[in-house]
């Protein structure tokens, strides 16, 4: 850990955040951060409690003169995204996430960094132990879960929380305030299949996908960058078409929220067909790179000879998983029409592993249109069945219907033009933020999202820029010092 995180401003966030990168908290794996956050309510000598699942709540009471204040929530969520690069020796329940200073932004070493939602989680346990901050009462939820199916938050049960106003802290740009955020639903796809002896004649090879920025597949789906999966598929459907290639076994992605930077298949060729291969490979390498040259220039896709499998997955299976994969849909599907630059619907083809006799295909739906949301997971699951594949749909969760009168934005933005002299931007995030669900359990709860500007969450490339971290922080406490009246 490098020990200057502390001493960057403010210290008392930064102090926290350090504490939270030295304790393992990836989604589901929390008990220790759960133990901890617990640890600090309690240190502090304030009311505490962690709720049936894990999802922690610190009350503080209002500071002199502000007690007829609304109570605000302050929401954040316990867990990260475990990425790492291949060649980054790395146990998410075991190590420590090393972050360090990198000119303007705080990063990590082949890892996520875990400033979604660290920086949030620390900028609330920093309010709780200020004792220099003028609030009415505040609430501190921290959720478990966030980024696995949103569980903590849904578990929730009505009356545990108090507040009237909720500030999510888990938005990734300064400058910017969210009052609505897309929903989503993951669709699954399963091909069953059998084994059968190479085809005599067959020699191997290894395909490799790598180089890729990846990104969240809800904020980065815009971006237009490539996926893994569907690149390796895009080499595989043209080879097992015109040179007899055979699929032995494949894997891509591992999550589902995050667009796939790395895919790998194991196959055969006929051995005819091998220097045809390698020049099919060589050739659409260069077609990628003209395709994705300004969004994705380190893109690398190698196939190398390597030992002959015991088997490949009978031809007509495999032939159904190519075809489902190149028709699968991936990427921003429409955009919104009042607000041209925010994407609406989307879907991303996160995964695709095989494993004793069976190969997963898991993808993620998202819009802030309910039926779109819902007509576009039809539109996946008629693609798979077309295929002969079983589907799933599970781990639906509401998006987050904005409200342009809201009172915490109205006070939020005037906050903001008193400290920096002009207007914040509204925005609804293409994301699945916990207020739409924190909304369904506590209906009258008003609330807003916003946070400091994090790039590449959900990659090893995450990082947070230092300065907007105390913009962000300066901003909360000013809010809180701003909370209407009850």
């Amino acid at each position: 850990m490098n020990n200057a995180l502390s001493n960057l401003e403010p210290k008392s966030l930064w102090k926290y955040f350090e504490a939270i990168c030295g304790i393992p908290h990836p989604s589901k794996k929390e008990e220790a951060i759960i133990a901890w956050t617990r640890g600090v309510g309690e240190k502090l000598g304030l009311e505490t409690v962690v709720d049936h699942v894990g999802n922690v709540v610190i009350r503080k009471p209002a500071t002199a003169g502000m007690e007829n204040r609304q109570t605000i929530v302050l929401q954040g969520h316990l867990d990260m995204v475990p990425q790492k690069n291949n060649d980054t020796d790395h146990d998410f329940a075991k190590d420590p996430i090393e972050a360090y200073i990198d000119g303007e932004w705080v990063k990590a070493r082949g890892t996520t960094l875990g400033a979604d939602n660290g920086i949030g989680v620390a900028a609330a346990l920093a309010v709780l132990e200020a004792d220099h901050i003028e609030h009415g009462p505040i609430e501190c939820l921290f959720t478990i879960d966030e980024e696995t199916g949103m569980t903590g938050a849904f578990a929730l049960k009505p009356g545990l929380l108090k507040g009237d106003i909720l500030i999510n802290l888990d938005s990734e740009d300064e400058g910017e305030l969210y009052i609505g955020c897309a929903g989503g639903m993951d669709t699954n796809a399963f091909f069953s299949y059998e084994d059968e002896a190479v085809p005599a004649g067959h020699e191997a090879y290894k395909i490799d996908v790598k180089g890729l920025k990846g990104g969240h597949s809800g904020l980065d789906i815009k971006l237009g960058r490539g996926n893994a999966i569907k690149i390796l598929n895009r080499l595989t459907w043209q080879a097992a078409r015109d040179l007899g290639l055979r699929l032995s076994s494949v894997d891509g992605g591992s999550l589902r929220n995050a667009i796939p930077r790395e895919a790998s298949a194991i196959v055969t060729i006929p051995k005819d067909n091998s220097e045809k291969f390698e020049k099919m490979a060589e050739t659409l390498l260069a077609v990628l790179k003209n395709e994705l040259g300004s969004v994705d220039p380190g893109i690398v896709l190698t196939v190398s000879g390597t030992n002959l499998p015991g088997t490949v997955i009978k031809e007509e299976i495999s032939t159904n998983i190519f075809n489902a994969v190149y028709a699968c849909p991936n990427g921003a599907i429409r955009y919104i029409p009042e607000m041209p630059e925010v994407v609406e619907t989307s879907t991303n083809l996160a995964i695709l592993k095989s494993d004793n006799g069976k190969v997963e295909i898991a993808t993620l739906q998202r819009s802030s249109v309910d039926s779109a949301k819902q007509d576009l997971c039809n539109m996946m699951r008629t693609v798979f069945e077309m295929a002969g594949a079983e589907v799933e749909q599970t781990g639906e969760y509401p998006g987050w219907k904005p409200n342009v009168n809201s009172p915490i934005l109205k006070t939020m933005k005037e906050v903001y033009k008193n400290l920096h002299g002009k207007t914040p931007a509204q925005k609804v995030i293409h994301a699945g933020l916990e207020c739409g669900i924190l909304g369904a359990a506590y209906p009258n709860l008003d609330m807003i999202s916003f946070g400091p500007t994090i790039r590449n969450p959900h990659s090893p490339d995450e990082m947070v820029n230092i300065k907007t971290v105390e913009l962000f922080y300066e901003y909360l406490v000013h809010t809180l010092k701003n909370a209407p009246v009850k």
